[in-house]
């Protein structure tokens, strides 16, 4: 077996000691560190890494300007590490924008005593990366400025292929005759999940006339901070579960974190809301829990459920009984996904009427309703 190249950034002497013995302890990894962006970035050519993960806050160069120069330079998958703080999220969040792979809360407290918190779900994170596909259009623009910076003339060509290719309409899948009966859209997601839902939610009206429930895999302390961000970015309205809220057309509900978000029937009508997380459940917010619930509530045939990239198999035995008894189901297809795992179970399953790219996904739910 192969060992994985991984490059630990971190100012802290005492966290790359710590972070070097944890990987060593858990074997497979052959270790280089950095101690700053600018010392990682000279690293890219002579140790060539699988998989970098990389503190936010550093002096010269932080964590976020030398993501940003590797995505552009020599894209990989990267694991960031953040604070769980309101700006550690915001920093996380734009870090994922620009390309990361996923993150790892940053220990609390001292850093020896608390490391082990983070071993297993850090180990567990970095193996996934090791294997994550970078989506291709992810900061594909910057690159080809950059080769064709670097290159000249010699590059042109080559440059104005791969944009020309780019930029090229994509085959139409048929119309789909619009579906009657559809009370929600239901998603998960998970590793690579912030920009595929922004990727999903972009494209669609303000006036897209069913409520959008979303299970992502994230602490408490980012959600809500997500929820703001792609609220901005949509015409949708876009806000974090909290209480008990009704289920409107044109808006979106962010399941928060460390809990889990469910449908519920109060006085004839519908709403959404949080849930202590379930002990039997390995992930929250639970996609399987909530789908269930949605069933529960509305029954399987006024649905629509979307997996989205992920790691494990969360959504996926949910979705494909929903499908069973009436409702739809779309799975993101694996070349646009950083990690199939949840969507591919869904297709193991049988449980997807479509797997389709991630930039199709929302034309698609736009065809089912009709716009």
């Amino acid at each position: 077996m192969t060992a994985i190249r991984l490059l630990i950034v971190d100012d802290s002497a005492l966290m790359r000691k710590l972070l070097v013995q944890l990987f060593r302890e858990d074997g497979g990894f052959e270790i280089a560190v950095a101690r700053d962006g600018a010392e990682a970035l000279a690293m890219l050519s002579t140790f060539a890494p699988d998989v970098v993960t990389m503190d936010v806050h550093m002096p010269q160069m932080d964590g976020l300007a030398c993501l940003d120069r590797i995505m552009v330079e020599r894209p990989c998958p990267v694991v960031m590490v953040s604070a769980l703080t309101q700006e550690g999220a915001d920093e996380t969040l734009e870090a994922l924008s620009l390309g990361a792979v996923d993150f790892v809360a940053k220990p609390e407290g001292p850093i020896s005593l608390e490391i082990d918190r983070i071993a297993d779900p850090l180990v567990e994170k970095v193996r996934a990366a090791a294997s994550a596909r970078l989506p291709r259009f992810v900061r594909l623009a910057d690159r080809l400025r950059a080769r064709a910076h670097a290159r000249a003339s010699a590059m042109r060509t080559g440059h104005a292929a791969e944009t020309q290719l780019v930029g090229r309409e994509p085959a139409q899948l048929p119309r789909a005759e619009p579906l009657d009966g559809i009370s929600a859209v239901i998603v998960g997601s998970s590793t690579g999940g912030p920009p595929a839902l922004d990727a999903l939610l972009q494209p669609l009206p303000a006036d897209f006339p069913w409520p959008i429930v979303i299970a992502q895999h994230m602490p408490a302390s980012f959600t809500g901070p997500l929820a703001r961000r792609l609220d901005r970015q949509c015409a949708l309205t876009v806000s974090e579960v909290t209480g008990a809220v009704p289920l409107l057309p044109g808006h979106v509900y962010i399941g928060r974190g460390d809990a889990d978000v469910i449908l519920s029937r109060r006085r004839g009508e519908a709403f959404v809301l949080a849930a202590p997380a379930r002990a039997d459940l390995p992930w929250h917010p639970s996609t399987d829990r909530l789908v269930e619930s949605a069933c529960d509530v509305l029954g399987a045939e006024a649905l629509v459920g979307v997996l989205l990239t992920g790691m494990g198999n969360d959504g996926a035995q949910a979705m494909a009984r929903m499908r069973r008894e009436g409702g739809r189901a779309i799975a993101q297809d694996a070349d646009s996904a950083v990690v199939w795992g949840m969507p591919g179970a869904l297709v193991a399953l049988d449980g997807a009427d479509l797997i389709l790219p991630m930039d199709r996904i929302a034309g698609q739910l736009l065809d089912w309703a009709g716009a």
